[in-house]
C-alpha cells in the first residue's frame, strides 16, 4: 500500500534531498510539544535526542530501554510533517547480527534517518575495537538495505571518541573513513570544535555529507568548512530544563515567584499548537 502524501517514504524523499546540497539545521526536540513547536519555527527536518527523551521520562542517558527508544521514534515520526532522524545510540546490542535486527525494528518506525554509534558505555573502554565498529555500521547498512519499505532511510555513522575521554582526531579519521566504506550515508563525530577538526572530517569522507554538533560558531561558518547538517543533541533540552529549574529553585529556596514571570504566556503557547 503505498505512503499518502507526507508519508514516511515521502519523508526519507525529502531527508536525502536535504543531503545534498547546502546546510541545514536539524534541532533535536524530546517529545510530540517540542517537535510541533520546531515545526512551527520552520526546521525543514528534526533528530531525537537520546538524553533529551531520557530526561523527559525520569532517566539517566542511556537508561531507556530498545522497546521505549521504538516507542519515541514513532510517536515523533507520527506527531511531524517533516522528517526525524533517530538518535539510535549504540543500536541497543553489541553484535553486528543484533544490531541489524534491532536497526530493521527502527527503520520500520516511520523515522527518515537513524544514527549508530561506536560508544561502548564502559568508561574504561569507551569505544568499541576498530573492526567491531566497521561491523556494526555494515550490519546496519545491510539491515537497513533489506528492510521493507524502508531501503531509503538514510544511515549516520558516529564517532564518539572526542566525547567519551578519545580526543584522537587520526583515530577518528580512520573510523569515519572506514564507517563511509561500509555504507554510512552521512558521518558524524561530535565534540570535535575546531575549524581544522571539523573541516579534516570534512575533507576525509567527501562527498559524504558530514554532520556537526552546533556550539559556539555560526551557520554560516560551519556551511563555510563544507558542512551539510548541524544538531545540537541534548542543549535545547538543557535550556529548557535550566529554566524550570531556576524557577523552581527560587521557589523552593527563597519562596518567591519572579522566574515565572519570565516565562512565555500560555496564550502565546495556545496559539501554536493545533485545538
Amino acid at each position: 500500500m503505498p505512503d499518502p502524501p507526507n508519508g514516511a517514504a515521502d519523508r526519507r524523499r525529502v531527508f536525502r534531498r536535504l543531503h545534498e546540497s547546502g546546510c541545514f539545521v536539524i534541532p533535536n526536540p524530546w517529545d510530540r510539544g517540542s517537535a510541533a513547536l520546531l515545526v512551527h519555527l520552520g526546521f525543514r527536518a528534526l533528530a531525537t535526542t537520546s538524553a533529551g527523551f531520557a530526561w523527559s521520562i525520569g532517566r539517566r542517558d542511556g537508561g531507556v530501554s530498545l522497546e521505549q527508544a521504538l516507542d519515541h521514534f514513532r510517536d515523533l515520526a507520527a506527531a511531524v510533517p517533516v522528517p526525524v532522524n533517530a538518535d539510535f545510540e549504540g543500536g541497543f546490542a553489541v553484535e553486528p547480527e543484533r544490531v541489524a535486527e534491532n536497526v530493521t525494528r527502527a527503520a520500520a518506525t516511520g523515522v527518515a534517518g537513524l544514527s549508530i554509534e561506536d560508544s561502548t558505555g564502559d568508561s574504561a573502554e569507551p569505544l568499541y575495537p576498530f573492526s567491531l565498529a566497521v561491523e556494526r555500521v555494515r550490519a546496519a547498512r545491510a539491515a537497513i538495505d533489506s528492510a521493507a519499505q524502508a531501503g531509503e532511510v538514510l544511515l549516520t555513522a558516529r564517532s564518539e571518541g572526542f566525547i567519551r575521554g578519545r580526543p584522537d582526531l587520526p583515530e577518528t579519521l580512520r573510523r569515519l573513513t572506514a564507517f563511509a566504506e561500509a555504507g554510512a550515508d552521512c558521518l558524524y563525530a561530535p565534540g570535535i570544535r575546531s575549524r581544522d577538526e571539523i573541516a579534516a572530517v570534512v575533507a576525509a569522507v567527501s562527498p559524504k555529507p558530514v554532520n556537526v554538533l552546533g556550539d559556539s560558531t555560526t551557520v554560516a561558518e560551519l556551511a563555510a568548512l563544507g558542512v551539510r547538517r548541524i544538531s545540537v543533541g541534548g542543549s535545547l533540552a538543557r535550556a529548557a530544563w535550566t529554566g524550570f529549574l531556576d524557577a523552581a529553585r527560587e521557589i523552593a529556596e527563597r519562596g518567591t515567584f519572579r522566574g515565572l514571570g519570565r516565562a512565555v504566556s500560555g496564550s502565546e503557547l495556545n496559539a501554536k499548537f493545533p485545538g
